[in-house]
């Protein structure tokens, strides 16, 4: 069976100097190889191209017969490593807890171990003495490990 950790470090080494960053890697029992890359502008398919040569290069398929597939995260892929929360911050992300809950807010910060995140949410509230609620924003912190799952919000508004 193929090595998850020597394909991890063929793709970080070749990352290195680029704005590219290894998100996941996973090898089934089949040998089929999927590799997931992210970064802070933005994957094209030349990088993917280049990552998959890399790969083939040092990974001899005649001692063992592989499929591979090189891909970016995707816009709507939940977030797996650190690196993908920094990226966003300031963008409005989708939550939903293990509890159940949905809602979409501000990434606001993240913790520097990664295991927690804020997020700003908007919500109505009825101040006593007024007619009509009002819109407040608070913060809400989050520990990753409470989450199904965090994703970059699309709003077409």
């Amino acid at each position: 069976m193929i090595d998850k950790h020597q394909i991890f470090r063929i793709v970080e080494k070749n990352l290195e100097g680029t704005d590219c960053f290894p998100v996941e890697v996973t090898v089934a029992p089949d040998n089929r190889v999927v590799v997931e890359i992210d970064s802070d502008t933005g994957v094209d398919i030349d990088i993917c191209a280049a990552l998959t040569r890399a790969i083939e290069a040092e990974v001899n398929r005649d001692v063992e017969d592989y499929e591979l597939e090189v891909g970016s995260a995707g816009l709507t892929s939940p977030f797996k490593i650190k690196r993908q929360y920094d990226k966003n911050i300031g963008n409005e992300v989708e939550v939903l807890t293990r509890d159940g809950r949905k809602f979409t807010g501000t990434l606001t910060s993240v913790s520097p171990d990664g295991a927690e995140f804020t997020v700003e949410v908007t919500r109505k509230v009825k101040e006593p003495g007024q007619k009509r609620p009002k819109m407040v924003a608070e913060p809400l912190t989050i520990a990753v490990a409470d989450c199904k799952y965090v994703k970059y919000s699309i709003n077409f508004k």
